[in-house]
């Protein structure tokens, strides 16, 4: 993976057709998503279960971008090697998750991994101080994490320009999650953002056998990010 700041579009498929995986991400990747964004949840740190290392595995084959795997579970050291393994690029732990996100980050780094380091709505962006130099993407939650389909919280948008400062001209992505739609996705660009996740915002109104749909509401968050990016 080659860095950049260009806008990029990483669906999340939490909001796909469960049964259908393998269509969905060959059709959101025709459709112009630069990323693909999978959200494990254990149930416990976040109140929901989703995905394991197991169907990760399963969906790699069929994703030719990048598997963005988002990790909101505790403890996260013992199943990172899993999802490594499984062939995830990007592996995000949050800072909340554990008492040694350090080790934790440190862990993600030996795989041969990205490291991401993900923040919910009430971490501020000082938790990222002695860290930035072991991460190579920051997740800001602007949602809190558990459910697809949530309002943006827009109090995190100061956080976002608090990154931008801190992390200057590190090759370092920020990455928002939570809430992204056309409407949205230019205020997070103008404060500093380059990756959105989208789920309901690309997901909508869309299927297998209307991917048009998809690059539609692709295209309009890309659009609207784009030109509002600092």
């Amino acid at each position: 993976m080659s860095f950049d700041r260009s806008i990029k579009i990483a669906p999340s498929i939490l909001s796909a057709d469960f049964a259908n995986f393998g269509q969905e991400i060959r059709a959101i990747e025709s459709q112009g998503a630069d990323w693909v964004h999978v959200d494990v949840m254990d149930g416990h740190f976040v109140p929901n279960l989703t995905f394991g290392p197991a169907m990760c595995k399963a969906i790699r084959p069929h994703i030719g971008t990048v598997m963005d795997v988002h990790l909101m579970i505790a403890p996260v050291d013992p199943y990172i090697a899993a999802f490594a393994e499984a062939g995830a690029d990007i592996i995000t732990a949050h800072v909340e998750a554990g008492p040694h996100i350090h080790r934790t980050l440190q862990a993600i780094r030996a795989t041969g991994k990205k490291a991401g380091l993900a923040l919910n709505p009430g971490t501020p962006a000082a938790a990222t101080a002695e860290l930035l130099d072991l991460v190579d993407l920051v997740c800001v939650m602007t949602v809190n994490p558990g459910f697809g389909g949530q309002k943006f919280i827009h109090s995190q948008l100061d956080k976002i320009r608090t990154l931008r400062k801190m992390i200057g001209d590190r090759p370092i992505h920020i990455e928002i999650d939570g809430g992204i739609t056309a409407e949205t996705a230019p205020l997070v660009a103008a404060a500093g953002a380059d990756v959105l996740v989208a789920g309901s915002g690309v997901f909508s109104g869309g299927s297998v056998d209307k991917a048009d749909v998809y690059g539609q509401n692709i295209a309009a968050i890309r659009a609207a990010a784009s030109a509002a990016q600092v």
